[in-house]
């Protein structure tokens, strides 16, 4: 059953140079329970993706187009009050930074307790229960105790963890994940994954894990999306993308990949740097790095789909990397 599914989403920001088009065109489904992992280079446009699909875009940044709808309900344009009764509810979000979003002169029970007040009145032992349910399920040893702490009082994981167990509180149908991961260390990172993957399978959470990271989100995802230059360039199950990518930039993405690496050569890098998204070349933003571009490539291509995958190229690879 498809639970949100967007189409032709754009989100524009107003700058002196003229419009910043960091989200242009963007469509995609997510089934409930599905986690759907989002790729791509710094400035592809991702995480305005997953603020746009919460509406936490703010002037200079507009949706100026596009349809988001959460369960056939259109979240777009809504009221902020009702959006506000949206997020946290059906949809969460969990961030890089927990310290930048955990509130450090509060404890976590207090938090905990001002997410669930948010969307629903009950007691506050029920509060309390609740909130131990959840810090148990993504691994706070000993967390009836730990309510009574401050963030300070727990370690980067940790911290990581609470900010994943307040977007679980009100059991919402959607979470959209950005980069959690990234700064914690290894050992650390892969527990948070497991346990993501879990609350997904036994919660029947579908969750979009943002990320640059392609063998982060390879291990927690069961299906991608490539993003370049603010659109959708390739889509597919994991296993089909890694193992037969059609994109030039996606297959350039796989070979620089520290795993692919030949030892005692150079990581293999993709030539050139990102354009800028006020300068984008005609056509196939990709072109002036794709070692395979043609003359037609200054035509936009269309994202063509082909059955449960889908490459935004006119010349796509033959499914063996060339």
């Amino acid at each position: 059953m498809t639970l949100l599914q967007v189409r032709d989403l754009q989100t524009h920001f107003a700058t002196r140079s003229g419009a910043l088009k960091a989200v242009d065109g963007v469509s995609f489904d997510i089934a409930a329970g599905e986690i759907v992992g989002l790729v791509g280079e710094s400035g592809s446009g991702k995480s305005v993706t997953g603020f746009s699909i919460l509406g936490l875009i703010d002037p200079p940044g507009r949706i100026i187009g596009g349809s988001v709808k959460l369960e056939g309900r259109e979240l777009v344009g809504l009221p902020n009050a009702e959006l506000r009764g949206v997020r946290g509810r059906q949809i969460s979000m969990v961030f890089q930074d927990p310290s930048a979003t955990l509130n450090p002169v509060l404890t976590i029970g207090r938090q905990m307790q001002l997410a669930l007040e948010a969307h629903e009145k009950t007691s506050e032992a029920a509060m309390r229960a609740r909130a131990v349910e959840v810090l148990e399920r993504v691994g706070i040893p000993d967390a009836a105790r730990r309510l009574d702490a401050h963030p300070h009082q727990f370690s980067g994981g940790m911290r990581q963890r609470v900010a994943i167990a307040i977007a679980l509180l009100n059991s919402p149908a959607l979470i959209i994940c950005d980069e959690p991961t990234t700064a914690l260390d290894v050992s650390i990172q892969a527990q948070i994954l497991t346990e993501m993957k879990a609350l997904a399978r036994d919660l029947g959470t579908a969750m979009i894990w943002i990320s640059h990271d392609l063998a982060t989100v390879s291990s927690v995802a069961s299906r991608l999306l490539v993003m370049y230059a603010g659109r959708i360039i390739e889509e597919g199950p994991v296993r089909d993308v890694l193992r037969a990518p059609r994109h030039p930039y996606t297959a350039g993405l796989i070979a620089s990949l520290p795993a692919h690496a030949v030892p005692g050569r150079d990581l293999v890098q993709i030539p050139g740097s990102t354009p800028s998204l006020f300068d984008l070349p005609p056509g196939c933003a990709f072109q002036p790095r794709c070692t395979y571009a043609q003359a037609g490539c200054g035509v936009m291509p269309n994202l063509l789909r082909e059955e449960n995958r889908a490459v935004r190229c006119h010349f796509p690879l033959n499914g063996s990397g060339s």
